[in-house]
């Protein structure tokens, strides 16, 4: 968790400092560039997701390979704090994209590694609750950490700062008892068969294929909020106030995964994910309708507790349905998936022609009440029986092995 915690507190830091960075740096135009920057981060993802859960789930010393790919995702960090403004664009495009490169790794493929040192069962079920409170706790963490330390001691300071909490997270990473248990690969397959395989599983299991169409869904959406936050802030005469309103969100989802690994770990997957993209829906239509910004706060506050089920339930059901020998493949490119549909959210919004923040974030919530729906209706093959008795197991643990067996 502490390893997790550093690692993506620098990434959900970057968003932030990156483009304060350019801005200082660069002066007028600079957060234009700060923009290109941050997509030559987050661009690669996509890409290298599939290969870095082939390369993890391929290497024979699991601590070395993720303290390596940590150690590169600080150092590229800490170039970037050195070189924007003063090394040529196309040079700090390349660096940004080499560590977004490492970024699968911060996401998935540390999640992923819950399964070789957790048991199956109510211990790794609480153990992806509180997977899903770090990657909370870091989205509020992290661009906090990021605008304090910019104001205190400069941009370039800021991002120095995320780039040693990454190097932390590559320290830590070598404590872990990763070499206690096999690593997770084909023996004799090639890499590229391997990255086929990652596919083919999401593909072809009915649940991973379902949670992995859903949750895009649902993301590019929530990649579409930071923006209509703000505008629907300067809407209200709140200018800064979208800050406070992702704040809240994000404090919610925290707190709502935080209550579910204490509370109920062992709840079912699927009715968390159904309530989950649901709940976010109808608490987000609800914050449209809200009068004056601390409503508006508290809405996206109760959005916040019902995104964080939702986290939960998606890093239980890749957990619960991969494969063994692709379970860090489907991870890792789960994850990509997410972040490059959150990309794409983020552009649309800003291509949109509403003009409208409160039209914009009925089309965002819109959109989670129709990921739910997709869900649904994607896992509904095997009869509407089965599926309700899935979504409210008499002991969830049978439950679970039970619909491996049957997706085997």
């Amino acid at each position: 968790m502490a390893s997790a915690f550093c690692a993506r507190m620098a990434e959900e830091g970057m968003a932030v400092a990156v483009v304060m960075l350019a801005a200082h740096r660069l002066g007028l135009g600079g957060a234009a560039q700060g923009a290109f920057i941050l997509a030559a981060w987050m661009a690669p993802h996509v890409l290298a997701a599939p290969v870095t859960g082939a390369l993890a789930a391929r290497a024979r010393r699991p601590r070395l390979f993720y303290a390596c790919a940590l150690a590169g995702f600080a150092v590229a960090i800490a170039v970037l704090a050195a070189g924007v403004g003063r090394l040529p664009m196309p040079t700090v495009l390349l660096i940004a994209a080499a560590g977004g490169c490492c970024g699968p790794v911060v996401s998935g493929g540390l999640s992923s590694l819950l399964s070789l040192i957790s048991g199956p069962g109510p211990e790794r079920d609480r153990a992806y609750s509180l997977d899903a409170s770090v990657y909370n706790g870091a989205a509020v963490a992290g661009p906090a950490t990021a605008g304090l330390a910019a104001a205190a001691v400069g941009p370039g300071a800021a991002v120095a700062v995320l780039a040693a909490a990454a190097a932390a997270a590559a320290a830590l990473v070598c404590l872990l008892p990763l070499n206690n248990r096999p690593a997770e690969r084909a023996a004799s397959s090639g890499i590229g068969r391997d990255l086929v395989a990652g596919f083919m599983a999401v593909w072809r299991n009915r649940e991973l294929r379902a949670i992995t169409t859903a949750t895009c869904l649902a993301f590019a959406g929530i990649g579409a909020l930071t923006t209509t936050a703000v505008l629907l802030a300067d809407s209200q005469g709140q200018p800064g106030g979208g800050g406070w309103l992702m704040t809240a969100f994000a404090i919610g989802a925290l707190a709502g995964s935080l209550t579910l690994a204490r509370l109920r770990p062992a709840a079912s997957p699927v009715l968390l994910a159904v309530t989950g993209m649901a709940g976010t829906g109808f608490a987000l239509a609800a914050a449209t309708l809200a009068p004056a910004l601390p409503l508006c706060a508290t809405a996206f506050a109760v959005a916040g507790v019902f995104d964080g089920l939702l986290l939960t339930a998606t890093l239980r059901l890749r957990a619960d349905h991969a494969p063994r020998e692709q379970r860090t493949q489907v991870f890792t490119i789960g994850a990509g998936l997410k972040i490059s549909a959150a990309a794409l959210g983020a552009a649309l919004v800003g291509l949109a022609s509403s003009y409208s923040a409160s039209q914009d974030l009925a089309a965002i919530a819109i959109l989670q009440l129709v990921a739910a729906v997709v869900y649904l209706c994607m896992r509904r093959r095997r009869g509407s029986g089965a599926m309700i008795r899935s979504a409210f197991p008499r002991s969830t643990a049978h439950s679970l092995q039970r619909t491996a067996r049957e997706e085997d």
